[in-house]
């Protein structure tokens, strides 16, 4: 390696330095940027990571009832799959 660098002295160091900064993050973005690329391996993983858009809860209770109505709902739906776990466990 210190052969390689004893050659590369001054302008020639400073040429191949650059052609490194300069080609290595092109090539990268060449490569994952590539539209097969991403759908290939990135578009899979998107649905374990974001929740399906049925998932999602666009509308915000505005008033003190509408909140209680929902906190309401929420701790059924909890409590469910708590009464479905224990079932579960016990018939195991």
């Amino acid at each position: 390696m210190s052969a390689i660098l004893r050659r590369l002295r001054g302008g020639n160091l400073e040429v191949l330095k650059f052609s490194v900064y300069v080609f290595f993050p092109v090539a990268l973005m060449i490569h994952f940027g590539d539209p097969d690329w991403y759908n290939k391996h990135v578009t899979p993983y998107k649905d374990h990571i974001f929740p399906p858009d049925h998932k999602l809860v666009t509308k915000l209770p505005t008033d003190q009832a509408s909140l209680r109505e929902e906190l309401a709902k929420i701790k059924a739906k909890k409590l469910e799959k708590l009464a479905e776990r224990e079932k579960e466990d016990s018939s195991s």
